[in-house]
C-alpha cells in the first residue's frame, strides 16, 4: 500500500475473459471471435489479456499464437501448467507478442496436492521454482499462480512464494479458486502473506477471485486494500461455475470510490459498455437488467420519487454517469439519404474500426434498414457494425422464405438457403414458426441440431425496431454454438441467427480440420 496521503497506488488488470471466462458453459469464441473481442480490450486499455491455454488443444494455440500477434500495446499471455511441455507450448504461443508472458501455476492447498496432484508439499515446492526457472529462459515476463491459495497452509505458501520469486518469477498471483474467502479474510490473507514471505513486496502481487459466494468483486477490492497491484477478472464476470470477478465492477469501484482506494487504473472506462455488449453479441448470453455497470437497468429510474431527483440533479440516485461508461442518448444521426462518408464518419465517432470490406458490407445493411425505419439510431448502427465485425464466412445464406402459420393449423416453414452459389430449399414443419424454420434448416444443413436456447429483444424502440434474436445450438459433436440475427421482422432475425450459429459450426470444424484436431 502506498504510504503517502496524496499518492494514487496504478493496479494493473489482467483479463481472462478468453481464457477463464471462456471455460464457462456457453462461452465458447472461434478464432475471429478471440481477436474481435481482445482488440476491444486493449482498446479499452488492459494491461494483461490471458488468451488462452495453448497445450489445450491445437485451436487454443492457434487463438492464442493470432492474438499475440495481433495485438501491439498489451502483454499476452497463456496459462501453462508447471511442466515443461505445458511452458514450451505456451511460449511457442506467446513469443510474437509485444510484450510476452508465462503464465505457469500448481495447486498449493493439502486437498489439491493430496488428491488431484497425488504430490507431497515438499514436490510441489521443488517442482514450482524448477518450473519457474525452465519458464525463465524464455522471457523475463514470469507470472507464477498458486492454485487454491486461499486454502493452503500459510507456511507452506509462503515458502512457495519466495522461492518462486528467487527463482525469477515477476508476478506471484494468489486465487481465491473457488471463491470460499470474505473479504475480511481476503484482506487479512495478503497482509499475512506478505509478512511472512517479504520478496513479495518487491515484485507485483496478483488475485484473482472467483464469485461463487457472490463476494468476488468485493474480495478483490480489499486485497487491492492490503497491497495487490495486479487484479484479474473478466468481462461481465463470466468465468467457471458462478465467474470470476467483473472487470467493470472493479474499475469503477476504484474510480468512483477513488478516495477511498486510492488507486487508479489505465482503464478506458467509456469502453466498458461497448466490451460489454460485444461479448454479449459473440456468446449470445445477455447479462441481467440488474447487473451493475453494464445492466439494462444500471441508470434507469423508474420509482416516481427517483425521477424527480434525478430531473433535478442526476447526482440524487446516480453515484456514476451513464457517458462514464459509454453510453449515450439514442439520437437520430442518419437517414435513408445519407451517403458511404458520412455512415463512415458516424461509425468511426462511435469508435469502431473496421475494414473498407466490412464497411461496405455493414452499409448495405444500414441502407436496407433506413428504407424499413422511420428513424436510425446509434444503436442500430452498433449493432449492424458489431454483428459484421464478428461474422464467420458465409457457408450458409439466407435467400427466402415463407411461413404458414396459426392457431387452428401445424405450422410449416419452406427455407431457401445458398451454399457455394447453389440454392437448396426444405420444407419442414414445427412447434410454432421458429421450430418450423429451424426444421427445414436442419434438413438443409443435414444435421440434427439441438436448440439449447433463444432470445429475441428490440433493438431499440417503437413498432419498427430491430429484433436482435440469439440462439445457442448444439452439434452433433455435443459443441455449442451461438449465433445472432438482426432484422426488423422477428422471424427473419430468428432465422438468420440460426444460420448464423451453423456457420460458425462449420467454421469451428474447418478449424479443427487446420489445426490437426481431426
Amino acid at each position: 500500500m502506498t504510504d503517502s496521503k496524496t499518492e494514487f497506488a496504478h493496479v494493473k488488470i489482467f483479463d481472462t475473459t478468453l481464457r477463464d471466462g471462456e471455460q464457462s458453459p456457453g462461452m465458447s469464441m472461434n478464432l475471429k471471435e478471440k481477436i474481435e473481442m481482445a482488440k476491444q480490450l486493449e482498446r479499452m486499455g488492459v494491461d494483461i489479456i490471458e488468451s488462452g491455454f495453448a497445450i489445450s488443444s491445437p485451436g487454443d494455440f492457434l487463438s492464442v499464437k493470432t492474438v499475440a500477434e495481433s495485438l501491439k500495446n498489451c502483454t499476452v499471455a497463456s496459462l501453462a501448467r508447471a511442466t515443461a511441455p505445458d511452458i514450451d507450448r505456451a511460449w511457442e504461443a506467446v513469443k510474437g507478442a509485444a510484450d510476452p508472458r508465462i503464465h505457469l501455476f500448481i495447486a498449493t492447498s493439502d486437498l489439491h496436492m493430496e488428491h488431484k496432484l497425488g504430490m507431497k508439499p515438499d514436490q510441489v515446492l521443488e517442482q514450482a521454482i524448477a518450473m519457474t526457472k525452465y519458464a525463465k529462459k524464455y522471457c523475463a515476463n514470469i507470472e507464477f499462480s498458486a492454485e487454491d491459495s486461499t486454502r493452503s497452509d500459510m507456511d507452506f505458501l509462503a515458502k512457495v512464494c519466495e522461492g518462486v520469486v528467487a527463482a525469477g518469477a515477476t508476478t506471484v498471483n494468489l486465487p481465491d479458486t473457488v471463491g470460499y474467502s470474505t473479504p475480511e479474510e481476503r484482506y487479512k490473507f495478503f497482509m499475512s502473506i506478505q509478512e511472512k514471505a517479504p520478496s513479495l513486496t518487491k515484485i507485483t502481487l496478483s488475485c484473482h477471485d472467483h464469485n461463487d459466494l457472490g463476494l468476488g468483486v468485493a474480495n478483490s477490492l480489499a486485497a487491492i486494500r492490503a497491497g495487490v497491484r495486479q487484479v484479474e477478472c473478466t468481462v461481465n464476470g463470466i468465468g467457471e461455475r458462478a465467474g470470476n470477478a467483473a472487470l467493470e465492477e472493479i474499475v469503477m469501484a476504484l474510480k468512483v470510490r477513488r478516495g477511498e482506494y486510492r488507486a487508479d487504473t489505465n482503464i478506458i472506462t467509456t469502453e466498458i459498455m461497448r466490451s460489454s455488449n460485444l461479448l454479449s453479441r459473440i456468446t449470445g448470453v445477455k447479462v441481467q437488467p440488474n447487473k451493475a455497470v453494464v445492466g439494462e437497468n444500471a441508470f434507469a429510474h423508474e420509482a416516481g420519487i427517483h425521477q424527480h431527483g434525478v430531473l433535478k440533479n442526476a447526482l440524487t440516485y446516480e453515484i456514476m454517469t451513464p457517458e462514464s461508461v459509454g453510453l449515450k442518448e439514442n439520437n437520430l444521426v442518419l437517414g435513408k439519404h445519407s451517403g458511404k462518408h458520412a455512415f463512415r464518419d458516424r461509425v468511426v465517432s462511435l469508435g469502431y474500426e473496421i475494414s473498407d470490406a466490412e464497411l461496405t458490407v455493414a452499409f448495405e445493411k444500414f441502407k436496407v434498414l433506413a428504407d424499413k425505419k422511420k428513424r436510425v439510431y446509434d444503436k442500430d448502427i452498433e449493432a449492424i457494425i458489431a454483428k459484421e465485425s464478428v461474422q464467420v464466412p458465409k457457408t450458409f445464406m439466407l435467400e427466402s422464405f415463407v411461413i404458414n402459420s396459426g392457431n387452428t393449423i401445424t405450422a410449416t416453414a419452406a427455407i431457401k438457403l445458398n451454399r457455394g452459389g447453389k440454392s437448396i430449399e426444405k420444407v419442414a414443419r414445427g412447434d410454432g414458426p421458429i421450430g418450423a424454420a429451424y426444421a427445414a434448416i436442419d434438413k438443409i444443413v443435414g444435421k440434427q441440431l439441438e436448440l439449447v436456447d433463444y432470445g429475441i429483444e428490440s433493438v431499440t424502440e417503437g413498432e419498427d425496431a430491430q429484433g436482435d434474436a440469439t440462439v445457442v445450438v448444439k452439434g452433433e459433436s455435443g459443441a455449442e454454438y451461438s449465433g445472432r440475427g438482426l432484422s426488423t421482422d422477428v422471424i427473419e432475425a430468428s432465422i438468420n441467427a440460426y444460420i448464423n450459429a451453423v456457420n460458425k459450426m462449420y467454421y469451428a470444424e474447418a478449424e479443427d480440420v487446420i489445426s490437426g484436431e481431426r
